[in-house]
């Protein structure tokens, strides 16, 4: 059998292009097999199974064997290319340029997204600081304030003007002509970025039961970049109004917050809380500078596919519209590029320090969180590989291991 021709016809960081040829007795021979794959399991009136002539078959079949046929040939040929080319794909290729006529060769070309040779010269002897952010009674004022809100009561208010973060509920309509079209309901509270800011601005001029027409203008950054700077003639009417009684900070509103005494017990749990976030977030900026001196004393780059890669991942996440996909990827790509960096970073270390989670770090991770839910391990354990979530508890444990390692390597001094 004639040998898959590949050559490697563009290469670049992180991306490769590979034209492949497959000569026709390879691809004959592929039909063949596609064909009795068929044959063997087609049910036609007046022929027993297995025994549907291949003539009939491929007839009858015509699409599926076509289609089999480019599985097998495509999946041969990706074998030979990552045999021959010694690929390190982070994914697998994508078909271009197919062509394939009756007693030819077929062709193509694979573009696949390649893991970029990296070498780190320099892993430490960084210096770094770790700093820890006080706790002020400020913040936790404004903590315990928050709390107050999620347990007052919205009480409606009849005869005065809404002002910012009261509840309103608002008909809005289209003006044409004179005439309203298509009133809409909406509520929202105000302040908090729902409604532009010249409709928020009419809103506010207006008691429970009133009515205004007005032109409102979208803003420069407005999300929507097709309605930026333009007006609108709405009917805008105000049906109700409500306003937030924050109950008193008292032993009562502690106790319904959780186990607490007092209002000084709460204040302290408050504070407790605050300062871990506040360790979290010194560990968080100590390992981001870490990363970055690391990529800068060795000049790592971010290749372009991956940082299209991750832009993709955002985007989707995010629910992007495909007209909005432009210019997210412009304000987001700095982003993209530094989350490429760190991975590229933190991949090498793992492979070169063979630093990967184990099973037994695994488990012993399922069962301390386990612990702390109240479940049984096997129940999380189930749970979170059928949410296809246990990737990313390994990816954790995996990354505390990188950074163990790391910081191990640096001086930090603590303040």
């Amino acid at each position: 059998m004639p040998e898959i021709l590949v050559r490697k016809t563009r290469t670049e960081p992180g991306e490769a292009s590979l034209e492949v040829t497959i000569p026709p007795d390879n691809v004959r021979a592929a039909e063949e097999r596609a064909t009795k794959f068929y044959q063997d399991r087609a049910r036609l009136p007046g022929f027993r199974q297995g025994k549907v002539p291949a003539a009939v078959v491929r007839k009858k079949f015509a699409d599926g064997i076509r289609e089999e046929t480019l599985r097998e040939l495509v999946q041969e040929s990706w074998r030979v290319a990552q045999k021959q080319e010694e690929l390190k794909p982070i994914a697998d290729p994508h078909i271009h340029n197919l062509k394939w006529e009756a007693g030819s060769p077929v062709t193509f070309e694979f573009h696949v997204e390649l893991k970029p040779e990296l070498k780190l010269e320099r892993l430490g002897n960084f210096r770094l600081t770790r700093k820890v952010a006080a706790v002020t009674a400020a913040q936790v004022d404004a903590q315990l304030n928050a709390m107050r809100e999620q347990r007052a009561p919205w009480t409606p208010v009849a005869t005065e003007k809404p002002k910012p973060k009261d509840l309103v509920d608002v008909i809005i309509a289209t003006r044409e002509n004179g005439e309203a079209k298509d009133p809409q309901p909406y509520q929202f509270v105000l302040g908090e970025g729902r409604a532009i800011p010249d409709v928020e601005e009419r809103i506010m001029a207006l008691t429970p039961g009133e009515s205004v027409d007005a032109t409102v203008r979208f803003p420069d950054d407005f999300a929507e970049e097709a309605k930026r700077g333009q007006t609108r003639e709405i009917q805008l009417t105000l049906r109700e109004v409500k306003r937030q009684e924050l109950p008193a900070l008292d032993d009562a509103l502690a106790r319904e917050m959780g186990d607490f005494e007092s209002v000084e017990a709460l204040r302290s749990a408050v504070a407790t809380d605050l300062g871990k976030e506040a360790e979290r977030e010194a560990d968080a900026k100590l390992r981001g500078d870490l990363v970055q001196q690391i990529v800068e004393a060795n000049n790592v780059v971010a290749p372009r596919p991956l940082i299209e890669r991750v832009l993709g991942a955002y985007a989707q996440a995010y629910e992007i519209p495909e007209e909005r996909w432009q210019q997210f990827a412009q304000e987001f790509r700095t982003i993209a590029e530094s989350q490429v960096r760190r991975d590229l970073v933190l991949d090498y270390v793992v492979e070169t320090q063979n630093l990967r989670a184990t099973e037994a770090e695994l488990d012993q991770k399922v069962q301390e969180l386990a612990q702390r839910r109240g479940l049984p391990a096997g129940q999380l354990y189930a749970s979170l590989e059928k949410a296809k979530r246990l990737r990313d508890v390994a990816r954790s444990i995996t990354e505390e291991k990188v950074f163990t390692y790391l910081l191990s390597q640096s001086t930090v001094e603590q303040t």
